[in-house]
């Protein structure tokens, strides 16, 4: 399986790799980039699978490293959950990045129409 991490330099800049289907991290991973430890990833974790927002079918697998070995990686949904969920510089840093790569290149504009019908006037707002 091909994945890719999401990283931190130290100055706190955020890099996503553009395919986000490829976005696997296991809890080591996780918890150097939201600047935590381990258990907290965990705990997080079973706190997303507890509150129904993800299931473990969906957010998690099981797979061989290159080194060997095995571990349980994590989604790009959950790695979103987590950021929002943990208090952390690291995971502040890391949901502002998605919040701003979200919005990129959205112009918001605001249109106001006016109708005027018989005496009565009504105003709606469209997007």
């Amino acid at each position: 399986m091909k994945r890719s991490i999401i990283t931190m330099d130290e100055n706190g800049k955020v890099t996503v790799s553009n395919h986000t289907t490829e976005i696997w991290m296991n809890e080591t991973e996780l918890a150097e980039l939201f600047g935590v430890i381990v258990p907290t990833i965990r705990a997080g974790i079973e706190a997303v699978y507890k509150s129904g927002a993800l299931k473990a079918y969906e957010a998690e697998r099981y797979i061989r490293l290159d080194n060997g070995l095995s571990c349980d990686v994590f989604s790009l949904s959950m790695l979103v959950a987590l950021a929002f969920r943990i208090d952390s510089y690291g995971t502040k840093q890391v949901h502002n990045f998605l919040l701003k790569r979200m919005m990129h290149g959205r112009k918001e504009k605001t249109g106001i129409i006016l109708l005027l019908n018989m005496g009565k006037s009504s105003a709606g707002f469209i997007s």
